[in-house]
């Protein structure tokens, strides 16, 4: 069957949205499936709902990439966004012609290409994410390295050929999934400006002239299709093969942080996408961060210990999917410093997306590090919801008395992969953590209830405080913990609903 290409779309009959030729406007590091299935479907429906008429170039970020293949394609994919919407299963799919050529710069075309394309003066943005390690400063990059090996380099080698030859200054959105990835870019590059000697205009014109801005994005992207039955039904039904098809959830938000003109001057407000931009993303993150992956650690431990091994069963229970609920409106939504509508309707999604009916989510893949991650999501809400309301939030107990069950459960052994429990079906699991935690668990093994409550909440290396100093949060833990070894999770779970 014939790749996908602009000549071999129109054969296939394909009656979606194509834009081919357009001036390039985005310089983009970074080819994957996460920026293809979420910066690219957004200006790619710019394009098609906004009029922006404008293409994006990939940059390779490192030597061994999918610029050729993207080349053979001539930019294009295919993209299926799949999930479900207001409670019903979505599966759509869109092939996507923002992207008009792919670069290597480890070729020196390659290199030189990047940098007439940094002259162009249809140049706006650069988009980034080249994975948390990505923005860090590499002392080893010289200015004369073609092309510097560290991303921030790169990028300073980038502005410095533009503003060499006059041009305006950019936008840069980092999508990198670090705390202020926007700051951290301009920080490396100014760490550059002084290492190599750049002339203090050439700062001025980073710094004043072009904006950083730090994002936080918000879409699930699987990536590949695994299954070769359900490729060749695919390449049946498209009239093409495409080993760059792209998948990803229906769900997605991009918050980016920057001055009010921006929103204007991007083309995404016009287009209808959910893509806003804010004076800070703060609150935003801790909007993500509290009630996607709060609600996670918050039910999957005890909905382990239940039964449940993926987390779209769980939704589809009516008690796990009560309790996280409960959880999310009346313990967590309560705490957070944006718009209750704003809250409630990221909350409503949270459920459609982990009822996704494409996505075997596992819970034991969640349950990785479950200590520092109860200790970043879920333990500010309890602390700001006691603070507030000036009593304990039910459902976030259990869940605290769920992890430390999870913890606990029959402990068989620690060994090189973790500490090796078992549930009450009667299957072994591990643990996996710190290894000093799992040694205090392993330790602790054979401690009742109390004991064990006491020895993990007085512990301040895990939690940075001592947790029985909260009111009442010690007895009801023991309290809970104790119904959960007893009569089970679910039962603790549904004496939340009373």
């Amino acid at each position: 069957m014939e790749r996908l290409n602009y000549e071999v779309l129109e054969k296939s009959g394909y009656p979606g949205y194509i834009l081919k030729d357009a001036p390039e406007k985005v310089l983009q590091f970074g080819e994957g499936n996460f920026l293809r299935a979420f910066v690219d479907y957004w200006f790619d429906v710019a394009n098609e709902k906004a009029g922006w008429n404008g293409k994006c170039v990939l940059v390779q970020p490192i030597p061994a990439g999918l610029a050729g293949m993207i080349n053979e394609q001539e930019g294009l994919y295919t993209l299926y966004l799949r999930g479900r919407e207001n409670g019903e299963k979505v599966d759509r799919k869109r092939v996507i012609s923002c992207v008009s050529r792919a670069l290597n710069p480890y070729e020196e075309s390659g290199y030189e290409a990047m940098m007439e394309l940094a002259r162009s003066a249809d140049l706006e943005y650069v988009v980034s994410n080249t994975t948390e390690a990505g923005i860090v400063y590499d002392p080893a990059c010289g200015p004369d390295d073609r092309p510097a090996s560290s991303f921030p380099g790169k990028l300073t080698q980038v502005l410095l050929e533009r503003y060499n030859a006059g041009g305006s200054g950019l936008v840069i959105l980092s999508c990198e999934l670090i705390d202020n990835n926007g700051k951290e870019l301009l920080r490396c590059v100014d760490q550059y400006i002084d290492q190599w000697k750049l002339p203090e205009g050439f700062r001025n014109y980073v710094n004043n002239d072009c904006t950083f801005c730090s994002t936080l994005v918000d879409r699930i992207v699987p990536g590949r299709i695994r299954d070769p039955k359900e490729v060749e039904r695919l390449e049946a039904e498209n009239g093409y093969s495409d080993p760059l098809l792209d998948v990803g959830e229906v769900f997605g938000v991009w918050n980016i942080e920057g001055p009010a003109w921006l929103e204007e001057k991007l083309p995404f407000k016009k287009a209808g996408v959910n893509c806003i931009v804010v004076p800070d993303v703060t609150p935003y993150k801790k909007r993500k961060v509290r009630i996607l992956n709060g609600a996670h650690t918050g039910f999957v431990l005890g909905a382990y210990l239940a039964g449940f091994d993926i987390v779209r069963d769980c939704m589809q229970n009516d008690t796990v999917r009560g309790f996280m609920n409960k959880m999310l409106y009346e313990e967590v939504i309560p705490t957070l410093p944006l718009d209750k509508d704003d809250l409630t309707a990221f909350a409503a999604a949270v459920e459609d997306r982990f009822n996704n009916p494409f996505v075997n989510h596992e819970l034991m893949s969640i349950s990785l590090n479950s200590t520092s991650k109860w200790r970043a999501r879920n333990l500010p809400s309890l602390e700001e919801y006691v603070k507030k309301e000036g009593k304990l939030p039910k459902c976030l107990v259990t869940g605290f008395a769920s992890y430390l069950a999870f913890y606990s459960c029959d402990v068989q052994e620690l060994n090189e992969k973790g500490l090796v429990c078992r549930r009450p079906a009667g299957n072994e699991y591990v643990c996996s953590d710190d290894r000093d935690i799992l040694e205090f668990y392993y330790e602790h093994r054979n401690d009742s209830a109390a004991a064990l409550a006491h020895a993990v909440m007085t512990d301040e290396c895990m939690w940075g405080t001592d947790l029985t100093a909260i009111p009442g949060f010690e007895a009801a833990a023991v309290e809970t913990l104790e119904k959960i070894r007893t009569e089970g999770v679910m039962k603790a779970y549904a004496d939340c609903l009373d």
